[in-house]
């Protein structure tokens, strides 16, 4: 819309006094729906650079889905099996997820993930496709100094990604000069929550064995 205001024409016998007001109801209108899906341009740009809040990053990743958060508690066998999978460690049974749906159609899942970078913490939500790939990967919180945040063109090297043995350091990600704490903690974040959502999604779909 460019900023443009529409004004419609006075039907007739409208007084003046009438006619101004419709014309400002009117601009009032377009304006208001023009700063709406600004806002929503600025949600998306905001969401990729990591200064925004879990709830904002999930509107940008799934805009017009239902988005419901669940909590999870693994068994001992998920978790060793989840640790093997991705090959770092897991330190809570806990998961928190959020499940996206479009109706009856699953968009997504993301974790949110929380770690120590070097000595402060950094976290991440990590969404992805209903197949169990990276959809993408957004900061919603970082304490270590600016210097050693990764840049967003970094993290979209995960777009897309599955679990496999590329997804690494030196391999289909490239690693941050200067910050490879950053780095290292990072690909295993990524790495820890496709393992998690593996292992829960098979969980999920298993045949249950009833009992006679």
């Amino acid at each position: 819309m460019n900023g443009a205001f529409l004004f419609l024409p006075l039907p007739l016998g409208e007084g003046r006094g009438e006619g101004q007001q419709v014309k400002r109801r009117v601009a009032v209108s377009v304006l208001t729906l023009w700063l709406l899906v600004a806002n929503a341009a600025d949600l998306e740009v905001r969401a990729q650079g990591g200064r925004v809040t879990r709830e904002e990053a999930l509107a940008a990743v799934f805009p017009g889905a239902v988005v419901e958060a669940e909590r999870v508690f693994l068994t001992e066998r998920q978790m060793e099996e989840i640790a093997e999978i991705a090959g770092v460690e897991i330190e809570s049974a806990l998961v928190a997820r959020y499940v996206a749906t479009l109706g009856d159609t699953v968009l997504g899942r993301a974790y949110p993930d929380t770690h120590v970078v070097r000595t402060k913490r950094e976290s991440l939500l990590i969404s992805l496709e209903a197949d169990g790939s990276v959809r993408r990967v957004d900061v919603t919180a970082f304490l270590e100094p600016r210097d050693y945040l990764a840049a967003e063109p970094w993290l979209r090297q995960y777009d897309g990604r599955p679990l496999d043995d590329d997804l690494a350091l030196q391999r289909a990600i490239r690693p941050i000069a200067g910050a490879t704490l950053t780095a290292n903690a990072t690909n295993a974040a990524v790495r820890r929550v496709l393992a998690t959502d593996q292992v829960l999604e098979a969980a999920r779909t298993e045949p249950v064995t009833r009992c006679r």
